[in-house]
């Protein structure tokens, strides 16, 4: 990577409690990336994070207690100077030698490009295989192939990704939010395969905790990128119900019943929720376009 590119690039780190692995992996970047900016957020660690980077003599922003990944991740984007950014992990499972990469494709022509894991170098076999249902689920839904959904290795153009800051949550979720919306605003995402390595140290994801929040990232989806593709499937789906419930009660009982016309009414009201869904979404983008 030549010397201009290196002058363009902000690398940010979100960290909670990774004091281990951030002394392993600055002084890797610094080495591989000695002119890029290099801002880790620490995200209220209660370790020697801090002190690792002041040791290192990197950049750090230090959140007087955790606010969620998300949260570093808007802080480091709105601290950040140069025209890209380079998302990774603290955790030591990206490889700062894959930065090259990504940001070698993103300059072809993409707004944002993405380091894509396969199947086997998830963190275990139930998130790969979630991670596999939301890569389809969001495929169908853009009609675009989505190799990795959730994957927090990727470099950006700055300015693009600043305009959906305000829509970006604080928590784990921020991958996918912000796949969905550049997909959703007719931006370019490439991706780049990368061998994930395992992490070091403890995952903050806790299976209790954010197993539901996971759950709802498939309806998420759907409401980032076009409600009414999700909410008239399911609208058909009722009016059909009732329509053929409704021919078999004709036929045996010449009636029309109570639960055909609740089925037809919840078909209506589903298709003018996703409606307004819609109309609501096109605003929210309509604003982004317009900053």
């Amino acid at each position: 990577m030549s010397d201009s590119k290196l002058s363009k690039l902000s690398i940010v780190i979100p960290a909670k409690n990774e004091a281990a692995s951030l002394d392993n992996l600055l002084p890797q970047i610094k080495n591989l990336l000695p002119d890029a900016e290099t801002i880790v957020i620490n995200d209220g660690s209660t370790d020697n994070t801090r002190l690792v980077c002041e040791k290192h003599k990197i950049r750090s922003i230090n959140h007087p207690y955790s606010k969620g990944n998300g949260a570093a991740i808007k802080a480091g984007a709105r601290a950040s100077k140069n025209e890209i950014l380079v998302f990774l992990d603290a955790d030591g499972q990206h490889k700062p030698e894959d930065i090259s990469a990504l940001v070698t494709k993103l300059l072809e022509g993409y707004d944002m490009v993405v380091g894509a894991r396969n199947f086997r170098d998830q963190a275990s076999f139930g998130r790969a295989t979630a991670n596999t249902i939301y890569n389809w689920f969001a495929s169908w839904m853009v009609k675009h192939k989505i190799f990795d959904l959730t994957s927090g290795f990727r470099a950006v153009r700055a300015n693009k990704f600043r305009d959906f800051l305000s829509i970006l949550p604080n928590g784990f979720s921020y991958p996918t939010t912000i796949t969905m919306a550049f997909f959703r605003s007719g931006l370019s995402v490439g991706y780049v395969p990368i061998v994930a390595k395992k992490r070091e140290g403890k995952s903050h994801i806790s299976i209790a905790k954010d197993g539901v929040r996971f759950l709802l990232v498939i309806f998420k989806i759907g409401a980032l990128y076009s409600p009414l593709r999700i909410f008239f499937r399911a609208s058909l789906f009722f009016f059909l119900t009732g329509l053929t419930y409704y021919l078999y009660t004709y036929h045996t009982t010449e009636r029309f019943t109570n639960m055909s016309a609740l089925l037809f009414i919840t078909s209506v009201l589903t298709f003018l929720i996703g409606l307004v869904s819609e109309q609501i979404t096109m605003l929210l983008y309509q604003k982004n376009d317009h900053k």
